[in-house]
C-alpha cells in the first residue's frame, strides 16, 4: 500500500471517530446541531495529519494545513457563536424518525458529513504528495483561497450585523456583497476549495482530483445551500421573490435592473 492510500485510510478512520464523539455529544445536548460546527476544524485536523504523514511534511502541505486552520476555526467560532437552537433541518428529521432518530443520527448526519468531508479533502491529501517545494500554483491556489476566504468571512459579517439590527426583522438584506449574490458566503467557501485544488495540482496527477471541489460546488448549489435555504426565503422573507429577480444566485454580478 502506499502512503498515499495508508493515509487517506487513516484520515477517514480519524473523522469518522471524531464524528462518533461529536454525536456522543449531540445525544446528551440533543443538538445536532453541533455536527456543523465541527465542520470546518475538521477540515484543519485532515490538513495537519496528512501534513504531518511520514515523508509528507514540507512547505506546500504546512501552507494548506495553515491556510485551512484559519479557515476552519473561523467558520467553526462563527457557527458556534452564531448557535440557538437546533438547525431546523436536524428538527424535521428528528420529527420524521421519531425515537429512532438518536442512533439513526449518526449514519445520516455524522458519518454520512465525515464521508463527505473526507472526500472533499482529497486535494489536501493531493497536496501533501511530493514534491514539496512551492511553485506557481502553489501562489495562485493560495491567492484563490484567500479570496474565497475573504469572501465568505465579509459576507458572514455582513449577514450578523444585519440579523443583530432589530429593525431588520422581516427585510431582506441586499446591500454590501449581498447586493451582487444572494449567497456570497456560499460562493466564498466554494471559491476556496477549488484554491486548494489548484495547489494539489502542483503536484503530479493533482488534477485528477478536480471532482472534490466539484463536489463541494454542488453541494453548495443543490443540496446544503442555495436551494435548500431557499425554500424557507421565499415564504418567510417578504420582498424575497422580488430580490431573487434582481440578483444573481451565486457567482458575484452587477443586479439586473
Amino acid at each position: 500500500m502506499t502512503p498515499t492510500a495508508s493515509a487517506a485510510i487513516v484520515g477517514l478512520a480519524v473523522v469518522l471517530a471524531v464524528a462518533t464523539a461529536l454525536w456522543t455529544l449531540s445525544l446528551k445536548l440533543r443538538d445536532a446541531s453541533v455536527a456543523d460546527i465541527g465542520w470546518g476544524p475538521g477540515f484543519a485536523l485532515l490538513a495537519w495529519l496528512y501534513a504531518a504523514w511520514p515523508g509528507a511534511f514540507g512547505p506546500r502541505p504546512v501552507l494548506v494545513a495553515v491556510l485551512l486552520t484559519l479557515w476552519g476555526v473561523r467558520l467553526g467560532w462563527h457557527l458556534y457563536q452564531r448557535h440557538r437552537d437546533e438547525d431546523p433541518r436536524y428538527q424535521a428529521m428528528r420529527a420524521a424518525r421519531g425515537a429512532s432518530f438518536w442512533w439513526r443520527s449518526l449514519f445520516i448526519v455524522f458519518w454520512l458529513q465525515a464521508a463527505i468531508l473526507w472526500f472533499v479533502a482529497l486535494p489536501v491529501l493531493g497536496a501533501a504528495r511530493p514534491p514539496h517545494g512551492l511553485v506557481t500554483f502553489d501562489l495562485i491556489g493560495a491567492l484563490v483561497f484567500c479570496a474565497g476566504f475573504t469572501f465568505e468571512a465579509i459576507a458572514d459579517r455582513q449577514l450578523a450585523r444585519f440579523r443583530a439590527n432589530p429593525a431588520s426583522r422581516g427585510r431582506v438584506l441586499d446591500t454590501g456583497l449581498w447586493r451582487y449574490t444572494r449567497h456570497p458566503n456560499y460562493f466564498g467557501d466554494a471559491l476556496l476549495w477549488w484554491g486548494i485544488f489548484v495547489i494539489a495540482c502542483a503536484t503530479p496527477g493533482g488534477w485528477w482530483m478536480v471532482g472534490s471541489p466539484l463536489a463541494m460546488t454542488w453541494l453548495l448549489l443543490r443540496v446544503s445551500g442555495v436551494t435548500l435555504l431557499e425554500r424557507t426565503l421565499k415564504t418567510s422573507k417578504p420582498g424575497y421573490e422580488e430580490y431573487i429577480r434582481r440578483t444573481p444566485a451565486f457567482v458575484p454580478w452587477r443586479p439586473r435592473s
